[in-house]
């Protein structure tokens, strides 16, 4: 049911969603070493509404940053804070601005003894120097936004959902570090699976049950039980970097063993049907269709991703095809079409 949300965002090119700043906090904890002497781009974020903006400025000093810099879109249907009417270059329609506020230091300017949330906003209300106009609407594909990109070491930021594929294509074109939002179906993306087969990309920690809220103007149409008020709730929702963090060195338990009972051929593919992660056989050396959900939990040194279903097949793909099979589609057991899979082996076992 709560998918329904993204299928209509999707739309409805309704892109708006505003992470919570616990979610922020819980995922970036993993990632510190990264952003010493760092410049941090935000350039999908009002900074008077994210908590992108708001983390990093609250931390500037501990991470060691070296810039903050963070852009707003002028079509933001949440945009439009009435601090913006102070400075007088600005319209009287904050929700048709498009701006950036870019730091370099946080200080304690209300002389508390300590950076917080308060000196934060009092440098968004009074510091002018640090609040410009944006020429072109704010667009991250803008040529002046573009600009700012490239001055970034790393981009953190919850991109559009409609917009993912061409917004980490511009990333992997100028060639920036990462930590992103994406729904999870971006995985089996044409443009983003090959990233994550070759170890270009890889999924961070995540979020709790793969699902968040968000703060946003839509409405939630998420289950009584799953529904927070003034936020609205996407299931399947993951972190994408290409930041080194520990947990893609981690090899995954196996405990369960092969047989052809459990483990069934496809119909189409030379590969078995593992329903679920948790039971990736152990001692099974061929290749096997493990659900997307696997790329949580993906080691490189100890898996092979060896393609996907329902994407441009690769060679290796193609050779898995049973003959009498043409069409490159998902797999199928005894006649029933199953759902998309990723290919894998089992890297350890082929040197036994």
């Amino acid at each position: 049911m709560a998918n329904k949300n993204l299928n209509a965002a999707k739309t409805a090119k309704k892109d708006e969603f505003y992470t919570q700043m616990a979610d922020i906090e819980r995922e970036l904890q993993h990632y510190w070493p990264h952003f010493a002497d760092k410049v941090v781009l935000c350039n999908c974020d009002d900074p008077y509404e994210s908590n992108f903006f708001k983390y990093f400025a609250l931390n500037f000093n501990q991470l060691g940053l070296k810039k903050l810099i963070c852009t707003c879109f002028d079509g933001s249907p949440v945009q439009g804070n009435e601090l913006l009417l102070d400075f007088g270059d600005f319209t009287d329609d904050p929700k048709k601005i498009a701006y950036k506020v870019e730091i370099t230091e946080v200080k304690d300017l209300n002389g508390d003894g300590a950076v917080d949330l308060a000196d934060v906003q009092y440098l968004l209300k009074n510091d002018k120097n640090a609040i410009s106009l944006l020429k072109q609407h704010g667009d991250f594909r803008s040529a002046e936004c573009i600009e700012l990109l490239k001055q970034a070491d790393i981009v953190v930021t919850n991109p559009p959902f409609s917009l993912f594929r061409e917004y980490i294509g511009q990333l992997m074109q100028y060639g920036k570090k990462f930590l992103i939002i994406g729904h999870q179906n971006a995985i089996t993306y044409r443009e983003v699976f090959p990233l994550l087969q070759s170890n270009q990309v890889w999924l961070g920690y995540g979020f709790k049950g793969a699902a968040a809220h968000f703060s946003s103007p839509y409405d939630d149409i998420a289950t009584a039980g799953d529904h927070k008020k003034d936020m609205i709730r996407v299931s399947g929702v993951n972190w994408f970097t290409n930041l080194e963090i520990p947990k893609r060195n981690e090899d995954l338990d196996l405990v369960c063993r092969y047989s052809s009972e459990e483990y069934p051929t496809y119909d189409n593919y030379n590969a078995i049907e593992v329903s679920r992660v948790q039971d990736i056989p152990c001692d099974y050396s061929g290749v096997m269709g493990v659900p997307i959900t696997f790329l949580d939990k993906y080691n490189p040194d100890q898996f092979e991703i060896i393609g996907a279903t329902e994407n441009e097949a690769t060679e290796e793909v193609k050779e898995l095809r049973i003959q009498g099979f043409t069409k490159y589609d998902r797999p199928y057991i005894k006649g029933i079409r199953k759902y998309a899979r990723i290919l894998i082996r089992n890297k350890h076992l082929q040197t036994i």
